[in-house]
Formats: C-alpha cells, structure tokens, sequence
C-alpha cells in the first residue's frame, strides 16, 4: 500500500516579480488577466491558481512552472 504524501504548494512569485526588474504586482496581474487582488493572494500563499493561471504566471516570469511553484513535502 502507497503512503499518502502531505504537502503544499509555495511560489516564489515575489522574488521572481522583484527579478524581472520590479514588476508589481498590478502589473503581472495585468498581463495574466487577474486582479491584483487575486495576484495578492496567490503570491500570500492564501489561494492555488487554477493550472492555466499559473502557467499565465510562470510565462510572464520567462521561467518553468518548476521554478515559480513548488511543492514542499510536510516534515522537510
């Protein structure tokens, strides 16, 4: 029998914004058709995008999915 595997997932978002030369978050959200309030929340950790959006998201950060979320095991 498989072990369930407990986890969430972070972003890096707010480092990658600050990389792509400052970009705010009204800005990001703009370009991904969010509000900035949604983009806020995702970035907080306090809302999962849908998998389209954070596509959106890693395409306008010029970086994989991979390197924009991440998913962190419970106990590491």
């Amino acid at each position: 029998m498989a072990s369930k595997r407990n986890g969430s997932v972070v972003n890096h978002i707010r480092v990658l914004r600050a990389a792509a030369g400052g970009m705010t978050q009204g800005d990001l959200a703009k370009r991904i058709g969010v509000s900035r309030q949604t983009l806020n929340a995702i970035e907080g950790g306090k809302y999962a995008p849908s998998l389209g959006v954070a596509f959106k998201i890693a395409r306008e950060l010029g970086k994989p999915l991979v390197e924009v979320f991440e998913f962190v095991e419970d106990g590491r």
